[in-house]
């Protein structure tokens, strides 16, 4: 509890002690006392726990924002004074309770939203508090934000990775899971990129800057999660519509309940009973305050938002929350979503020569490219993979420990956009590409039955074979197919710019009901055209991809998800949620929290409306008095931020 908070209970301790106290005294002493003594005594507790309500009343009135729950409080307690005034029996304590009361409620709901707030933040603690800079050889503690790119920063065991960069020195495993969600602890060597936010467990690291600290990804991740709320949803946009539409329109006919009934009494020569109706009103008041509604639903969308940020899925605001609630449609793409994004050389086939060799003169060939396919094939014969030649098993090769690729063996070089590369090694012409490589140098062919990208070779105007380069697909893809479709998923496709053999073998072998393969970036957004037109009436289409080349897609979808873009800053800035680590099952938990959350808010909005209609009618026909009316609206205020904050645990949606 805060000060603010702490201040509050005080106040409201003070005013009932008096409020008993006065109470008593009135019982005692009621007779012995002039009734405008009693009414000063009982505005000191009325005051002290009422005076910022009838400021911001005021406060209101002078900003022309009149009907608000502070005006309808102020209204109905001094209402309630006045008629105990008129009346002169000294029961001001009813006022006084009602303000107590309501100020008990804003307590809770203050105490509730701090906790909740303070849980995400907790869960969000990864904003670093300063890099160590290595000076004289001395250590020094500095601000991120004066770290400019390329610096060398040295981060020790405990601490946080205060900004993007490349490990330089050291071995090391580091916590992602203020991040990603997941415990699973991630190793790193020199070499390998490193984000903000994570912990450093057990080694030394010494990394260089890639980022200034603005644009790192702690901080983007920071800025979208405290942004997230200023996106509003549906379901937000209707309560502060109805709001402003409800409160004016409750004034009026309390009001009327005021006026008109006596009005017609006395029309017809019976008393018109002023007191008791304008009692009546000021009821219909109190019990108007719509503080559930008000509260509860800003507070469910705030909860969800945080409940997935645990997990690591990062929603950009309570808009997309809603959206992502419906969907129907998901849409994949191939690459670095459902599968690995990592290219393996899987095969062998049809070479006229050695495997070994073959591999050897391919991976020279391709020794200048940087392309991940080119690496596949550079990593396969530097790591010594092993495949069967004309059926016969091979052994690993024992000289391991001294293979490097060797540039002083290859001479010329000559990339052929689109097909492949033709190159000197060891003086002998070796051509390693598609097919159109192969026809353009008029060296015939052999197809592969295998799915996957094929690499054809050709030594000296002969062919020597093609290797098979398949992509891994994630352990969890099928899986996550299976959980969408559980989560109310009804179609799953895929749109990849790989051919069709290959989208076919990896859509068949984890569940996905559609394909469509060999698109380009812009193929794609026409696809995704095409399945929002055809998607059912008010459902979501969700597009997952990897948040660099499919940013256009990402943008053009109902719902774009970044799928495995930790640190992407296309990720980041084209979709509407971001997945922390890789793992397609966060897509089902994402919607399975989405959901939870919009049932959380239909529930609010349909109880607390509810209880307010009966509560309004009993206190029209004088049925409710005010102490009842301040109880139904501070216990549906209690109940509706209770079932709110239930957004924020997800534990028991994750599959």
């Amino acid at each position: 509890m805060n000060k603010k908070q702490k201040k509050m209970l005080l106040r409201i301790v003070i005013a009932a002690v008096l409020m008993v106290i006065l109470h008593f005294a009135a019982k005692a002493f009621g007779d012995r006392v002039h009734e405008p003594v009693w009414f000063f005594l009982y505005l000191i507790p009325y005051l002290t726990v009422g005076y910022d309500i009838l400021l911001k009343a005021v406060k209101g009135i002078k900003n022309r924002q009149v009907f608000d729950e502070n005006f309808l409080m102020a209204v109905a307690t001094i209402g309630a004074i006045a008629i105990a005034l008129i009346n002169r029996n000294g029961d001001y304590t009813e006022a006084i309770a009602v303000m107590l009361f309501y100020q008990v409620g804003e307590l809770f709901q203050s105490y509730a939203v701090g906790k909740s707030r303070k849980n995400i933040s907790a869960l969000m603690d990864i904003r670093p508090d300063y890099a160590n800079v290595e000076e004289n050889g001395e250590l020094r503690q500095i601000d991120p934000d004066e770290v400019e790119i390329g610096t060398v920063i040295v981060v020790k065991p405990g601490e946080k990775i205060p900004i993007d960069g490349t490990v330089v020195d050291g071995v090391s495993t580091l916590d992602t899971s203020a991040l990603t969600g997941e415990s699973v602890p991630r190793e790193v060597r020199p070499g390998d990129e490193v984000i903000s936010g994570c912990i450093n467990q057990n080694g030394l690291l010494k990394l260089r800057t890639t980022k200034e600290f603005g644009e790192s990804t702690v901080s983007k991740i920071l800025d979208m999660v405290e942004n997230a709320t200023s996106k509003k949803s549906r379901s937000e946009a209707f309560i502060s519509r109805f709001a402003r539409i409800y409160t004016p329109a409750v004034c009026l006919c309390a009001l009327a309940l005021a006026i008109l009934p006596p009005l017609f009494f006395l029309a017809n020569g019976r008393a018109p009973g002023w007191g008791d109706w304008v009692y009546r009103a000021l009821t219909f008041l109190v019990i108007s305050c719509p503080c559930a509604l008000v509260i509860s639903i800003p507070l469910s969308f705030f909860a969800g938002i945080g409940g997935a940020s645990r997990e690591g899925v990062l929603v950009k605001g309570s808009n997309y929350l809603e959206a992502l609630s419906k969907a129907k449609t998901v849409a994949f793409d191939k690459t670095g979503t459902m599968t690995m994004g990592v290219f393996e050389v899987n095969g062998i086939h049809h070479s006229s020569m050695d495997n070994e060799k073959l591999l050897e003169l391919a991976a020279h060939a391709e020794i200048f490219s940087t392309h991940p396919i080119a690496r596949s094939i550079q990593k396969a014969w530097l790591e010594g993979a092993v495949f069967q030649h004309n059926g016969e098993p091979a052994e690993k090769p024992a000289d391991l420990a001294g293979r490097t690729l060797d540039r002083a063996r290859v001479g010329e070089v000559r990339e052929i956009g689109g097909n492949g590369i033709i190159a000197e090694v060891d003086g002998r012409q070796v051509a390693a590409g598609n097919t159109r490589l192969m026809d353009s140098l008029g060296v015939p062919y052999i197809n592969c039955s295998h799915a996957g990208t094929i690499v054809h070779v050709a030594v000296d105007g002969a062919y020597a074979g093609h290797l098979l380069i398949s992509d891994v697909i994630k352990p969890t893809a099928k899986e996550a197919i299976r959980a969408l479709h559980e989560a109310g998923v009804t179609k799953t496709v895929m749109l990849t710019g790989d051919t069709r053999e290959v989208g076919e073998a990896v859509a068949k072998e984890i569940g996905i009901d559609e394909v469509q393969a060999e698109l380009l970036p812009g193929d794609k957004v026409a696809a995704v055209e095409a399945l929002l037109a055809k998607k059912p009436e008010h459902s979501v289409l969700a597009f997952v991809g990897d948040g660099i080349n499919d940013a256009p897609v990402l943008t053009r979808a109902d719902v774009g998800v970044a799928m495995g873009a930790l640190g992407s800053d296309a990720a980041i800035e084209a979709a509407d949620v971001v997945l922390m680590d890789d793992d397609p099952k966060k897509i089902a938990l994402a919607i399975r929290i989405a959901k939870k959350c919009m049932r959380i808010v239909y529930e609010n909005i349909w109880f607390a409306i509810g209880v307010k209609l009966i509560c309004l009618v009993l206190g029209a026909a004088g049925v409710a008095n005010m102490w009842l009316a301040i109880f139904a609206d501070v216990g549906v205020m209690v109940l509706a931020v209770l079932n709110a904050i239930r957004a924020l645990f997800t534990k028991n949606l994750r599959a």
